[in-house]
């Protein structure tokens, strides 16, 4: 079994750690990513701050093999969607009551 590897970087302001596992019990891949700062910031993948995503082993290395360009690509992708853009504009404008 390979050793975790962990990153941590920003998206929108957002502090985000991302631990990928290439091989989980010698069949499966698996990514954590969550939001570290603020902590359990939503982000346009998770209302909570927290996804834990399994896919086929070496989809990341077909890819590429950049682990953090693939979710800022996941991330940018998934915040042009409706719901998020409509979460962003209303926590720009706060609420009254």
């Amino acid at each position: 079994m390979t050793q975790p590897q962990i990153y941590r970087f920003q998206w929108q302001g957002i502090e985000i750690e991302a631990i990928y596992s290439p091989i989980k019990w010698g069949v499966i891949a698996h990514l954590e990513i969550r939001s570290i700062k603020p902590e359990c910031a939503p982000l346009p993948i998770t209302e909570t701050g927290y996804k834990s995503h399994f896919h086929p082993c070496g989809t990341v290395e077909a890819n590429g093999g950049d682990v953090v360009a693939q979710i800022n690509a996941w991330l940018d992708e998934e915040a042009t969607k409706p719901e998020w853009r409509a979460y962003v504009a209303k926590s720009r404008q706060g609420e009254l009551f």
